[in-house]
């Protein structure tokens, strides 16, 4: 079974979200702080599927938590957020978050991300078998049915949507796309946020994949229009 942990403080709403969640058949643990979170993170390291994140709680802040979370696990995060902070939202994806959701949400919206970051992240994994469909490049493998990245046969940790950025890019080598093109494809929703998100995103992916991250390779910047993969990879 799915195991999904909840990280807030507000104990009437992760009751709910408890309750909601274990509806659709998955097990789900709450945290009411924290510190706590990070102790049932790291206990149930090995079963996780998701991890639903508050950003406001009165010991860690979300963002403390998640870039511990980040550290060691690359399970995915969905973030709440407070309605008006457009900043927390770009500050959690640039930590490493893989979706974010404001309050007040509906609880049909709030599964409906459950279901697809479960489903694009876990299910998939479990799917897969002996053969691996991978994407050989000079000196990078990329596995996508087991999302895994190695380069030179080293392995490299990629957060979700590293991982979802990398594919997107690479699987269209020497095409350019803006940074609109590649937050819509990417994260699947409508373009909402200042170019810098998009710039934090590739800058911690070169620094994981790239020998020389200051004179990358495989990730090309084209002044004034945008990214693409290099067609030479």
């Amino acid at each position: 079974m799915n195991k999904v942990l909840i990280i807030d403080d507000d104990n009437e709403l992760c009751a709910l979200m408890k309750k909601c969640v274990e509806q659709e058949n998955l097990s789900a643990l709450i945290a009411p702080r924290g510190i706590t979170g990070l102790r049932l993170a790291d206990e149930n390291k090995d079963n996780l599927s998701l991890i639903i994140l508050d950003v406001m709680m009165p010991d860690l802040d979300g963002f403390q938590v998640l870039r511990k979370i980040r550290e060691t696990s690359n399970v995915p995060v969905l973030m709440l957020t407070a309605k008006s902070d457009e900043q927390d939202k770009v500050s959690g994806l640039r930590l490493g978050a893989d979706d974010y959701l404001t309050k007040p949400f509906s609880i049909n919206e709030l599964m409906a991300r459950v279901n697809s970051l479960i489903r694009r992240y876990t299910t998939l994994n479990q799917m897969a078998g002996t053969e691996s469909e991978c994407m050989a490049l000079k000196e990078m493998v990329i596995d996508k049915i087991n999302r895994t990245v190695s380069v030179r046969n080293i392995p490299v940790e990629l957060t979700g949507k590293e991982f979802d950025l990398l594919l997107f890019l690479a699987t269209s080598k020497g095409r350019v796309f803006t940074k609109k093109q590649i937050y819509t494809q990417v994260w699947e929703e409508d373009y909402a946020f200042d170019d810098s998100n998009i710039m934090s995103f590739i800058s911690k992916l070169r620094k994981k994949i790239e020998p020389d991250p200051e004179h990358p390779f495989y990730i090309q910047t084209v002044r004034g229009v945008g990214y693409r993969f290099n067609k030479e990879a």
